[in-house]
C-alpha cells in the first residue's frame, strides 16, 4: 500500500502531482475499492503526466521508476543535503530516512501492469518499456538524464531497503541533490513573486584547459588557486584580465569542467545584478558545494556605481564571507573602472573636496583580487602555432604553409592576433569544406 503520509523526510515534492494520484489508484486497488473503475480517467492523468515529463527530461525505460527517481534526486531535505558530496552520515537522521526509503521501495515494486487488467487496457506496459523520441532534453543535459535513468534501475533492482538506502546515499556523494547538484552552472533570475532565484544553465560549452593552447603560465595560477579552493584550502578571489579574445572566459569553463566533480559550481551574475548577490550568498553559503560567482567581461564606466556593491560583497560587514563562495572575474581592462584625466588632478573643488581619493576608491576594487592573471595577445608565432594546434584537432590537412597563409589574411581582417581569431578561422574552415 503507498504509505506516503508516513514519510518524514520525503515530503513536499516540487513535481509531486503524479505521486499523490498513483498513490490514490495503488489504494483503491490493494483495497479492492468498488470505485476503482471510476478512477480511470484518474490513471489517464497520470500517464499523460509521466509521457510529459519523458518528454521534457528525455526519460526512456520504466517511465514511473525514472519519475520516481527525478523526485528523489531533486529532493532537498536534511538527509539529502547532508549525505551531497560527503556520502553517509552519523546519527537518528538514518532511521527516519530508511523509514521514507521503505516506502518508496513499495513504490519501486508496485507492478503497474495490474492496472493495466483492472482498466483493461494496454497502457501500463508501455509505460515500463519506454522509447523516446531521440529529441534532446528541454530540461537536462544527456549526462543528467542518463544519470537518473541508470539510477532508476538501481534503485528498481535492490533487494532490500537497506540497499536502497546506500545506493541514495552514493549518488548524493557522487553527484549532489537538487538543481544545484545535478548542473554545473547557474544564472541568477526572479521568480513570479520577484524573489532572487538561482536558475540552472542546462546548456554548457565541455570546454577542457588543455583546449586552450599555449598559456600555461596563466592556466596554472589559475588552476593553483582553484584547486586549494575546492580542497578546502585558503584561496583568493581571482581576476582575469587582458586583451581580448585571448582564453580567459575560456580558462573559466575549464575550471569547471575539470572540477566538477569535486564540487565546484559557478553561478553567473552580471553587474546589474550585483545588488542580487546577498541574497544568492545566503542560499548557497550552507550547502556543502565550492561556488565560484563568477563576472564575465567585467568593467565599469566612470558613472557607474554598481562597484560599490562587489566591493561591499568581497568585503563583507558583520558577518564573514563563507567559506565555499570565491568570486571569480574576467576583464579587459587592467583596473576594472574607467580613469578620467581629471580624476588624477589633485584639486580641491565643490563636488570632491579630496579628488584623489576618488582615484583611490575606484582602483581599490581591483586589490579585492588576491590573484590577478594576465592574458596577453599572441605574437605571430605564437598565434600560428594556435592555428597549427586546432588545425589538426579538427583534422584539417591543408599544407602548412597555405594554411599560416590563409591564417594571416584573415586575422588581418577578423580582430588581429588572438586565439579567438585563430578559432574563427578554423570554423571557417571547416565550414567551407562542409558546403
Amino acid at each position: 500500500m503507498a504509505r506516503l503520509n508516513e514519510c518524514i523526510l520525503y515530503r513536499n515534492f516540487e513535481h509531486g502531482e503524479i505521486l499523490d494520484k498513483m498513490a490514490e489508484l495503488m489504494n483503491a486497488w490493494e483495497k479492492k475499492a468498488p470505485d476503482l473503475k471510476e478512477k480511470e480517467g484518474l490513471f489517464f492523468e497520470c500517464a499523460n503526466g509521466l509521457v510529459e515529463t519523458a518528454g521534457a527530461y528525455g526519460f526512456s525505460g520504466n517511465l514511473w521508476h525514472c519519475y520516481l527517481t527525478f523526485l528523489l534526486v531533486n529532493n532537498e531535505n536534511a538527509f539529502s543535503t547532508a549525505c551531497e558530496i560527503r556520502g553517509a552520515v552519523n546519527g537518528s537522521i538514518n532511521e527516519l530516512a530508511l523509514n521514507d526509503f521503505g516506502v518508496f521501495k513499495e513504490l519501486y515494486d508496485f507492478d503497474l501492469t495490474v492496472l493495466d487488467e483492472a482498466f483493461g487496457i494496454s497502457c501500463c506496459k508501455v509505460l515500463g518499456d519506454y522509447t523516446n523520441t531521440g529529441s534532446n532534453s528541454k530540461m537536462f543535459n544527456s549526462r543528467i538524464r542518463d544519470r537518473i535513468c541508470d539510477l532508476s534501475k538501481t534503485l528498481a533492482a535492490a533487494e532490500s531497503t537497506e540497499e536502497f538506502m546506500k545506493d541514495m546515499v552514493q549518488f548524493y556523494k557522487d553527484f549532489g541533490v537538487g538543481k544545484l547538484g545535478l548542473h554545473k552552472a547557474f544564472r541568477v533570475g526572479h521568480d513570479e513573486n520577484d524573489n532572487v532565484e538561482i536558475q540552472p544553465i542546462t546548456r554548457i560549452a565541455h570546454v577542457k584547459l588543455e583546449d586552450l593552447v599555449g598559456y600555461e603560465i596563466p592556466k596554472q595560477k589559475l588552476i593553483e588557486n582553484t584547486e586549494a579552493f575546492v580542497r578546502g584550502r585558503k584561496a583568493n578571489n581571482c581576476l582575469l584580465f587582458g586583451d581580448a579574445g585571448t582564453g580567459k572566459s575560456s580558462s573559466i569553463k575549464g575550471i569547471l569542467n575539470r572540477y566538477y566533480d569535486e564540487g565546484l559550481r559557478i553561478i553567473e551574475v552580471y553587474k546589474h545584478q550585483f545588488q542580487d548577490l546577498n541574497d544568492v550568498i545566503a542560499q548557497i553559503k550552507n550547502r556543502n558545494y565550492k561556488f565560484i560567482i563568477y563576472m564575465d567581461d567585467l568593467s565599469f564606466e566612470e558613472f557607474e556605481i554598481e562597484y560599490k556593491y562587489l566591493k561591499a560583497v568581497i568585503e563583507g560587514g558583520l558577518e564573514k564571507k563563507p567559506d565555499n563562495i570565491l568570486i571569480y572575474a574576467t576583464s579587459n581592462r587592467r583596473h576594472l573602472v574607467r580613469e578620467k584625466s581629471s580624476d588624477k588632478l589633485e584639486i580641491m573643488d565643490d563636488d570632491d573636496l579630496h579628488s584623489s581619493d576618488t582615484v583611490q576608491e575606484k582602483l581599490s576594487l581591483v586589490y579585492r583580487f588576491g590573484v590577478r592573471i594576465y592574458y596577453g595577445a599572441p605574437s605571430k608565432k605564437e598565434f600560428q602555432t594556435i592555428v597549427k594546434a586546432l588545425a589538426e584537432r579538427n583534422g584539417i590537412t591543408m599544407p602548412e604553409d597555405e594554411l599560416l597563409l590563409e591564417a594571416n589574411k584573415w586575422e588581418l581582417s577578423h580582430g588581429g592576433l588572438t586565439g579567438r581569431t585563430a578559432q574563427q578561422f578554423i570554423d571557417h574552415l571547416l565550414g567551407v569544406e562542409k558546403e
